[in-house]
């Protein structure tokens, strides 16, 4: 697959017909819906990532606002906007900091997910790239509005420069007294402070989350209780994602309304979805909740190269349901996704055409969550292996029909589907292990049965390398052989 774009200047919307950044919205005329950027509004501006550029944009005025406001319209505010949890569970935003108790002496703490680790996602990362303080600004909000005096933002320790970008605009913040013992002199006090991962995806789930800035192993804890009463260390807690917390000054500054009427009836607002595989133009693209897969893949990405035709389509991550090419007429947009039997994610869509090997495809999916899982459940402990070995050895043509029912009740065990969220696992890893897996064999069943009756995978060799070399597995053919 295309790696993902290094270049801070992202293809927002699409390229050729882009208005200059800052502009209020961009409208190509080719069908794809109408846009007004609100997290990439700044993208691409000199030193967007200082204090002073910010500033020059009214950066901090939308903290102003909400400080002279009361904790609780703050939060109704932000239910009325209907922003919804840009990290993969779409959860409603204003309704989650609504669950803070308000009789419990404890003190109450804000964590920001930027552990961004689903295969296919990096748009967390170019905000803290290119607006830190857009994030900052974000998460004081969120703090004042919950009533937290302490905010952790959790770092995925590969992304260093982006870590280092986030602790300068702490520092800038706290010294032009945004942050701090008074923040903005008021006598509400803030302090927020980076802890940067060691690389574990599990620790992209809350409360592994939460045992990690604790420092114990990040294992997933049994709900309930759940984090708003007993989260980091026992206390409080509001767990938000990068982006979900980028949106919020704008929210505060134009407005709920105004945030609202940019989405759909359950979604306010836009998406930031991040394009990679076989399209000619991949990257991060700010997008109406309106626009469907179909018009991201073949109209903002150029569609596949040479030609060729999609042939499948993650939309939410490598955890998400795939679709196939005749499903992408959906627009994406959590509601819309989830009656399409797939979710919006983490909105990393990844594209695969017509030369793509599904099941060798399935198998590098399988194998990450299989190096992945922390252990602690036995259905995932075991069950992702056993997934991963019966793909490579129907792939390296050892495979037979029985293994394929057998990895259908693999999959089963660890996560029955449909519908969604049926796991039999503490967290949520075993779900994104388990669903790849069934859709995959839902719509694509008959390439699988290719493998095993041909005994050899009908297509090329992956990423170069010779067949022999890729035929090799030894560990693998060992273990599952």
């Amino acid at each position: 697959m295309a790696p993902a774009p290094s270049d801070a200047t992202l293809p927002l919307h699409r390229p050729e017909s882009v208005l200059p950044l800052g502009g209020p919205a961009v409208d190509d005329g080719d069908g794809v819906p109408t846009v007004e950027r609100v997290v990439s509004r700044r993208w691409g501006k000199p030193e967007s990532w200082t204090l002073a550029s910010y500033e020059k944009d009214g950066g901090y005025e939308a903290l102003k606002k909400a400080l002279s406001m009361q904790p609780g319209q703050l939060v109704d505010e932000v239910k009325r906007s209907n922003l919804r949890g840009r990290g993969g569970a779409g959860f409603p935003t204003g309704m989650k900091w609504s669950f803070i108790p308000k009789d419990n002496p404890k003190p109450r703490y804000l964590c920001v997910n930027a552990d961004e680790s689903e295969p296919g996602t990096f748009k967390d990362r170019y905000i803290l790239d290119n607006d830190p303080h857009s994030l900052v600004e974000g998460a004081a909000i969120a703090a004042y509005a919950i009533g937290a005096h302490r905010a952790y933002v959790y770092v995925r320790g590969e992304l260093q420069r982006q870590a280092d970008r986030l602790e300068a605009a702490i520092r800038e913040a706290t010294a032009a007294g945004h942050l701090g013992p008074k923040v903005m002199g008021s006598d509400f006090a803030l302090e927020i402070h980076v802890h940067r991962g060691a690389g574990a995806y599990i620790c992209g789930e809350e409360t592994a989350l939460l045992e990690s800035l604790e420092g114990k192993r990040g294992w997933p804890r049994l709900k309930p209780p759940f984090p708003a009463v007993v989260g980091l260390f026992g206390s409080p807690t509001v767990v938000n994602n990068v982006e979900t917390l980028a949106n919020v000054p704008q929210i505060i500054s134009k407005g709920a309304d105004w945030f609202a009427k940019l989405g759909t009836e359950k979604s306010g607002g836009t998406r930031l979805v991040c394009v990679s595989g076989h399209v000619k133009r991949p990257g991060v693209y700010e997008i109406s909740m309106k626009t469907t897969i179909r018009q991201i893949v073949e109209q903002l990405c150029g569609g596949p190269e040479g030609g060729r035709k999609v042939k499948a389509v993650i939309p939410g991550g490598s955890s998400a349901p795939v679709l196939s090419a005749s499903e992408l007429d959906v627009a994406c947009e959590f509601e819309a996704l989830k009656n399409a039997g797939t979710m919006a994610g983490s909105g990393g869509i990844i594209v695969m055409d017509e030369s793509t090997c599904l099941v060798r495809a399935l198998w590098r999916i399988a194998k990450f969550y299989a190096e992945e899982s922390c252990g602690q459940c036995t259905p995932c402990r075991e069950g992702t292996p056993w997934q991963e070995g019966l793909l490579h050895k129907l792939e390296s043509g050892r495979g037979t029909s029985r293994d394929i029912d057998d990895l259908l009740s693999v999959a089963s065990a660890i996560c029955p589907f449909p519908p969604m969220g049926l796991g039999n696992t503490i967290c949520a890893l075993g779900d994104a292990a388990a669903l790849p897996v069934h859709s995959f064999l839902k719509r694509f069943r008959p390439e699988f049965e290719a493998h095993a009756k041909e005994h050899r995978c009908p297509f090329d060799a992956p990423w170069g390398a010779s067949s022999e070399a890729y035929a090799g597995g030894v560990e693998l053919r060992r273990r599952w052989s």
